[in-house]
């Protein structure tokens, strides 16, 4: 079943893409989170798929593979600890694969649910340390669950961002690329004022 929900007035569906940026000022495990966040390219630093129903979500973080709600259609990272571990983000928006492909209604819904279902399938699983394994499905960081998941549904999130210094990294699937390479909207919050 695909599933409609909205987060700090952004529409989402299920298999979007929360993405968001590490850390939040003005609180400790905030600060640390914030430098960890300069390690990776970009300002979007962590991705989230959403599931559904209501504020049902699923990352792969420091408990592996998990899902996770959050709540009244707000992102309140600190108050999410209990069920996500110890990683403190804050809101960047929302980014929609999906998005200008054309689909029928029917392709549509199941290019939903077998993006949900292969991330389901995979709750428990560990942590991936190794960046440069985006193929392996024995364990999973942020971006790359996402990545497997569209992936089976013939849609390739790896766009080929790379860091020039370092060879190779063109193999990581940073969650910047995820966020570059489809639609997406903004946080209000990150929308910058007129000058």
């Amino acid at each position: 079943m695909i599933y409609t929900y909205q987060i700090e007035n952004l529409f989402l569906q299920t298999g979007d893409i929360i993405c968001t940026r590490n850390g939040k000022p003005d609180i400790l495990p905030g600060e640390f989170w914030l430098l960890v966040g300069k390690l990776v390219p970009g300002d979007v630093d962590h991705v989230v798929i959403y599931l559904g129903p209501d504020g049902r979500c699923i990352e792969a973080g420091s408990r592996g593979v998990n899902d996770f709600y959050m709540h009244n259609g707000i992102w309140e990272a600190e108050k999410m600890t209990a069920e996500r571990g110890i990683l403190v983000d804050t809101f960047y928006g929302v980014s929609y694969p999906l998005d200008g492909l054309e689909l029928s209604e029917e392709e549509e819904i199941h290019m939903r649910t077998k993006v949900a279902e292969y991330c389901v399938s995979h709750i428990g699983k560990p942590y991936n340390i190794n960046f440069l394994n985006a193929e392996s499905e024995k364990s999973f960081y942020c971006s790359q669950l996402a990545y497997k998941a569209y992936q089976q549904v013939g849609i390739n999130l790896n766009t080929g961002l790379a860091m020039e210094q370092l060879p190779g990294t063109n193999k990581i699937i940073y969650p910047q690329e995820i966020w570059d390479g489809f639609e997406h909207r903004l946080a209000e919050s990150f929308k910058k004022e007129p000058s």
